[in-house]
C-alpha cells in the first residue's frame, strides 16, 4: 500500500514538473538557510567561548587591597601584602583550591640586540602556564627544573616575540633585561584572549619567581592566582583564600576591600546565554524562511487539490478509503520538501566549500591560525537537525490540503467543474 501511495504521488508530482520545481525553490532557499545559520552560530558560539577561556579555565586572580573593617585591634586602613607565608597557608588551608601561585609583575625593558620594547615581565611559578592557559608553539613552558635551579630562563608572548627578533627563530637566544640575560626557552602560542590584567599575555615575558629575585624585590607578590577543584566551587575556594589570608595578616575574612578577587565562572552563564541566545535567533530567522517556502508548498497542493477534484472523488467511489488519499496528498507534499531539501543540503555544502572561513577574532588578533574565524563547517548534527525540521515543516504544509481531499464526498467531487 505504501509503495502504491509513493508511485501515484510521485506521477502526480511529474504532471506538473515546473509547478513541482518552482515549489521546491522556496524550500531549497529555506532549507539553505536554516542550515547555513545553525552552522554559523554554532561556528560563532565556539569562537566567543574559545576567546573566553582562553584567559584561564577557571583561573582567579586577587589582588591586594587595604582593610575597612577593625578586627582584634587592627585599625581600619592596613595595607594588605601577598607573601610566600600567604600562598602556603592558602595550600595548607584550601580544600576547594587545585592549584595556586604568586605572581610578581614590573614593567621593564627588555632587549635584543638592537631591538627592545617596555612590557609587563611576570615572575610565576610552573603551574601558572597550566592555570592561565599559557601554551608554547615553540620550547617549552617554565619548569620546576628552573624554579629549583634558579635559572634565568624567559617564556615570551608571541607579540613580544615579533617585536624582538622578528621571523628570526628565537629558542635559545638571548635577551637583556636591566643589564641581565635570560635565554628564551618558548614562546606562546597567538592568544585571542576577551580580557586580561597587567597587558595582554601575547605582550608579556614570563619569568620563573626565583629569578625575578634577580631583577627587583619580590618580598611582596602583585596579585595571587588561584583555580578551585571545580568551577562550582569557585566561590569557596575564594573565600578559602580570603580567610587564610585574613587570619595570617589578622583582619576581617569578611572585609571585602581587603583583596579584589576576579573570577570567571560567574561571567560563564552571561556568555553561554549570549551565545545560545544568539544560536537561537539565527534558526529562528532560517525556520521563518523555511515555513515561508512551506506556505507556498501547501498553497500550491490546495490548488492541486482543488484541480484533481473529480480524480479524487472517482478514486473514492471505487473504494479508496479517507486514509488512502490523506496519505497520497502527504507523499506528494513530502516528496516535494525533501526533494528540494535534498537540493537545499547540496547547495549549502558548496556555499560553505566555497566561501569557507568568514573573519571575525583573526584580524583583530592579527592571528592567521583561523581559531578566531567562523568556519561554515555542516557537522552531521547540523544536518540532521536540519532534515528534522525539514520533515515537520512538510507534514504541516501537507496536513491542511490532505484534510481537504479526504473530506471530499465521492459524490460532489464526480459533479465538480
Amino acid at each position: 500500500m505504501a509503495r502504491q501511495i509513493l508511485i501515484q504521488a510521485w506521477d502526480a508530482l511529474r504532471r506538473n514538473p515546473a509547478r513541482s520545481a518552482l515549489t521546491m525553490l522556496g524550500i531549497v532557499w529555506g532549507i539553505a538557510s536554516v542550515t547555513l545559520l545553525m552552522a554559523y552560530g554554532s561556528s560563532f558560539r565556539g569562537v566567543l567561548m574559545h576567546s573566553f577561556e582562553a584567559f584561564g579555565r577557571g583561573a582567579v586572580i586577587g589582588w591586594p587591597g587595604t582593610t575597612s573593617e577593625q578586627a582584634g585591634g587592627e585599625r581600619a586602613g592596613k595595607a594588605v601584602h601577598f607573601e610566600r607565608e600567604d600562598l602556603e597557608a592558602v595550600k595548607q588551608e584550601g580544600s576547594y583550591i587545585q592549584q595556586a601561585c604568586l605572581e610578581y609583575v614590573k614593567f621593564l625593558a627588555i632587549a635584543h640586540n638592537d631591538r627592545m620594547a617596555s612590557t609587563a615581565i611576570r615572575g610565576v611559578c610552573p603551574a601558572y602556564g597550566d592555570m592561565r592557559n599559557e601554551v608554547p608553539s615553540l620550547g617549552r613552558w617554565i619548569s620546576s627544573e628552573d624554579i629549583g635551579e634558579r635559572r634565568r630562563v624567559i617564556f615570551l608572548g608571541s607579540r613580544l616575540r615579533e617585536k624582538l627578533f622578528g621571523t628570526r627563530y628565537p629558542i635559545e637566544q638571548e635577551v637583556s633585561i636591566n643589564g641581565v640575560t635570560f635565554t628564551v626557552i618558548g614562546v606562546m602560542e597567538r592568544k585571542m584572549q576577551d580580557s586580561n590584567y597587567f597587558t595582554s599575555d601575547d605582550e608579556s615575558a614570563f619569568i620563573p619567581e626565583t629569578a625575578a629575585g634577580y631583577l627587583w624585590d619580590t618580598r611582596y607578590a602583585s596579585v595571587i592566582v588561584f583555580t578551585p577543584v571545580a568551577g562550582q566551587f569557585e566561590a569557596l575556594a575564594t573565600q578559602q583564600v580570603r580567610a587564610s589570608i585574613a587570619k595570617r595578616q589578622h583582619y576581617s575574612p569578611t572585609d571585602q576591600r581587603a583583596i579584589q578577587f576576579f573570577g570567571r565562572e560567574e561571567f560563564r552563564p552571561i556568555i553561554e546565554g549570549i551565545s545560545i541566545g544568539l544560536q537561537a535567533l539565527l534558526l529562528f530567522i532560517g525556520m521563518l524562511t523555511l515555513a515561508i517556502g512551506g506556505v507556498g508548498v501547501m498553497n500550491i497542493m490546495l490548488v492541486s487539490v482543488d484541480e484533481r477534484t473529480r480524480e479524487i472523488g472517482l478514486r473514492r467511489a471505487l473504494g479508496a478509503t479517507r486514509g488512502h488519499v490523506q496519505g497520497q496528498v502527504l507523499a506528494e507534499t513530502l516528496m516535494l520538501t525533501l526533494a528540494g531539501g535534498a537540493l537545499g543540503i547540496v547547495l549549502c555544502v558548496a556555499i560553505s566549500a566555497f566561501v569557507g572561513t568568514l573573519p571575525l577574532l583573526g584580524p583583530l588578533y592579527e592571528d592567521t591560525s583561523g581559531k578566531g574565524d567562523i568556519h561554515l563547517t555542516l557537522s552531521p548534527i547540523t544536518i540532521a537537525a536540519s532534515v528534522g525540521i525539514l520533515v515537520l515543516v512538510g507534514v504541516v504544509s501537507g496536513l491542511l490540503p490532505a484534510r481537504k481531499a479526504s473530506r471530499l464526498d465521492p459524490a460532489d467531487a464526480l459533479r465538480y467543474e
